[in-house]
């Protein structure tokens, strides 16, 4: 699978973009205490299967703490997405924002005597 093939599919659930909101605010939270956000909803079960998927794309990286795990998000490969794909259309449409700006400035204005 390429990575960003799977970065994709781990953004695109809502839970596991949670998970890395959670991450965001406190990066190195242990396993216990991200399973705690989701413990009204989920098992500790369906989050762990989150996590691997997160793991998997690369986007959190767990370190042993002892007896626990720590988790820490990777913005690496969100970054490499955003550069690839959102960068690359969103040029196109500041350059013609920059255009219609110009053409707007250079443009003889109404009313004005």
């Amino acid at each position: 699978m390429d990575p960003q093939d799977a970065v994709f599919r781990a953004l695109a659930d809502p839970t596991r973009r949670e998970v890395l909101d959670l991450l965001f605010e406190q990066d190195g939270r242990t396993v216990g205490e991200v399973c705690e956000g989701f413990a009204d909803r989920m098992s500790r079960f369906g989050v762990m299967k989150h996590l691997a998927v997160l793991e998997e794309a690369d986007l959190v990286v767990a370190v042993r703490d002892g007896r626990s795990k720590r988790l820490h998000l990777n913005p690496v490969p969100i970054e490499q997405v955003a550069n690839r794909w959102i960068s690359k259309y969103a040029a196109r449409f500041t350059s013609a924002l920059e255009a219609l700006r110009q053409h707007v400035e250079d443009a003889p204005g109404e009313g004005t005597a």
